[in-house]
């Protein structure tokens, strides 16, 4: 399986687990970390996530204690970019079930809506849950977070995919962007999680993506 990446101009294909993509004359490699490497990894990918949501580096401990929980979750997959610099982004997820707090928070909001519709059902029943997707500042708006996201979703064993983004004024920014060119529709705005005053939009898509053009 080949992935076509476009990025200024620039054409490649890369094949999972492994290939490699050019960037601003930036070489990187994308590949598919196994739940051991991502241990070894965690904490440098935290400090990836940190400094692209500019986080207060108080949450590094309990994020990669959250995350370790996350590799044994049943279809955890995660793809990293690497350059010569090491890790500069990374996507990874897990199948969606009931016994998972967002999975929980989901069907929360959506009973508080007055209910989940026949197609929410449909996708709660069979999704990806993309749990982070980041990129180290430096690196951002080039398009190797697309690359990731395609990576990712490749040959997933998934009927569709979920992912929250907070919500921004008119979807004025790089996340909302990609998201839509990559063909991800609403699933539920406005959701409020316990403790964080933003409310964040749930985007879904089915697999394999659509990204927009392509049809």
């Amino acid at each position: 399986m080949h992935i076509k990446f476009a990025c200024e101009g620039f054409v490649a294909c890369f094949h999972i687990p492994q290939e490699s993509v050019v960037i601003r004359h930036v070489s990187y490699t994308l590949r598919r970390l196994s739940p051991q490497e991502f241990a070894i990894a965690l904490p440098h990918l935290v400090d990836i996530y940190i400094a692209a949501m500019n986080y207060d580096p108080s949450v590094r401990n309990s994020s990669i204690m959250r995350w370790r929980g996350d590799l044994i979750r049943p279809g955890f997959s995660c793809v990293a970019a690497t350059s010569e610099d090491g890790i500069t982004g990374f996507a990874y997820g897990f199948l969606g079930s009931p016994d998972t707090w967002w999975d929980r928070q989901l069907r929360r909001a959506l009973s508080n809506n007055g209910g989940a519709t026949p197609e929410q059902e449909e996708v709660l029943h069979n999704y990806f849950e993309l749990a982070e997707i980041h990129v180290v500042p430096e690196a951002q708006g080039h398009g190797l977070g697309r690359a990731l996201l395609e990576a990712l979703a490749w040959n997933l064993p998934a009927r569709y995919i979920l992912l929250s983004t907070p919500e921004v004024p008119n979807e004025a920014n790089s996340a909302f962007g990609l998201y839509r060119k990559m063909g991800f529709s609403d699933f539920l705005r406005q959701l409020h999680y316990p403790a964080d005053s933003r409310p964040f939009a749930i985007l879904q898509s089915a697999v394999p993506l659509a990204p927009a053009g392509t049809a």
